[in-house]
């Protein structure tokens, strides 16, 4: 299935075309591709995380654009299948003056499309997930994982564990569960680095997509008592594995997730729900202005994205709408350097998303203050500054229980070196110089 979303300002010019002097009058228009999974194993979190796109998007035409260019978007259905993602990827990327950036919001579609994108020259967008070496944009010179990457995920969970066993976990035992999938393999690595510096036993145990049998899997936590479970999940496995938990006895307490395994869906209903944890990139758990601007501007007006207002402020939507505005923010940088009021070609907005420089002020005028720290990018670091906190459910609602961390330098840039290297000696890639 394949959904097709264009802007009322869009559709008007369209339609007014037929009329002297209409093209000469028509804004200039952006066009951005919107690579979604609103069916498949992975929907429940597909859907609002679309929605929140969408609905920043709206947000920005309503207020007339970036500088006076519309935004023109296009949903594709991938229903979180690498092959559906490829060929969403190859027929929007010539669209317009190009697609200015493509979200694939699926680790798998995003190893594909980053071999292309070098090709392509168009940049691959990927908030908190994706590959996480992919920070060093010396190798990664198309890509952006932007905010935080997975290992800047497990190890904030690590880092908020250690602190509960007041410093030490010399002798205890963290069982990673995860779904068996490029996604749900990205933490170990730094996992299996944290289990080494800090001395206790790490387990990994896959299950197999989409995640709906989980019997087996919690019969073996419960045999190995660990003393925390990090669950690595999205979509239906989420809330299996809570009830799991619950059946088997684990404490939920001792449950963290990673951020697509934490959102208001995943935990809505479950009784046995109540204590346990997500990381979340920033502060995505936060209210801020941009959610009453929303709704003020689209849903009082019949025009969000979502059937219901109620789901403003779900970490899902919420995470959609701080990787749109991310998208935005990029092209607006590159309008300052090419020209305002313009389209952007993909490779204008790649300089862009180099150039990020969000600074606090900025973010307060966006209406994404109290959810985001300064974001700045470089051609070396195409993530910004990490940061993330942990959230916990109290049975109706999310509340943020942590201090801000940030992934320890000291294992993660030696990974990213490692493992950017090896991707760029396997796929023949010449390192850039970042002088």
């Amino acid at each position: 299935m394949k959904l097709n979303r264009m802007t009322v300002a869009a559709a008007l010019a369209f339609a007014g075309m037929g009329f002297a002097g209409s093209a000469s009058a028509q804004a200039p228009e952006q066009f951005i591709p919107l690579l979604s999974y609103r069916t498949g194993q992975f929907a429940p979190l597909g859907i609002p995380w679309a929605d929140g796109k969408l609905d920043y998007l709206k947000l920005v035409n309503a207020k007339g654009g970036i500088n006076g260019v519309k935004l023109v978007y296009e949903e594709c259905e991938t229903a979180y299948e690498t092959s559906r993602g490829v060929e969403c990827y190859e027929r929007l990327k010539g669209k317009g003056v190009g697609a200015v950036g493509f979200d694939p919001q699926s680790t798998g579609i995003t190893f594909a499309v980053s071999e292309k994108a070098p090709i392509d020259k168009i940049p691959v967008v990927t908030p908190g997930y994706g590959l996480s070496q992919s920070v060093d944009g010396k190798v990664f010179e198309w890509n952006f994982p932007l905010l935080g990457t997975y290992w800047t995920a497990a190890d904030s969970i690590v880092q908020d564990i250690l602190k509960k066993e007041k410093g030490s976990l010399k002798g205890k035992k963290i069982t990673l569960v995860y779904h068996d999938s490029p996604y749900g393999k990205e933490p170990i690595p730094l996992l299996q680095k944290r289990a080494e510096k800090e001395g206790f036993a790490l387990s990994l145990l896959p299950v197999t997509a989409p995640g709906v049998e989980q019997k087996a899997t919690w019969l073996q936590v419960r045999q190995n008592r660990p003393d925390y479970v990090i669950l690595w999940s999205a979509g239906v496995m989420t809330p299996t594995a809570i009830r799991e938990a619950q059946a088997t006895g684990f404490p939920r307490e001792k449950m963290y997730a990673i951020w697509w395994g934490g959102s208001d869906h995943d935990v809505t209903g479950i009784s046995g729900a109540k204590g346990y944890n997500t990381v979340t990139i920033h502060n995505t758990a936060e209210h801020d202005k941009v959610h009453d601007e929303v709704k003020a501007l689209l849903y009082d007006k019949g025009q969000g994205a979502a059937s219901d207002a109620k789901e403003l402020g779900a970490l899902a939507h919420t995470r959609g709408m701080v990787i749109s505005m991310l998208q935005v923010e990029s092209i607006r940088a590159a309008q300052e350097k090419f020209g305002k009021g313009k389209p952007m070609t993909p490779e204008q907005v790649r300089w862009g998303l180099e150039n990020l420089d969000l600074t606090q002020e900025r973010l307060n005028e966006l209406g994404f203050g109290k959810m985001l720290r300064p974001v700045k990018t470089s051609c070396g670091n195409h993530m910004g500054t990490d940061w993330a906190r942990i959230a916990q459910w109290d049975g109706t609602k999310w509340n943020v229980v942590s201090d801000w961390y940030q992934g320890d330098k000291s294992l993660i840039d030696p990974l990213v070196k490692e493992y950017a290297e090896k991707y760029a000696k396997e796929k023949n890639i010449k390192v850039r110089s970042c002088n």
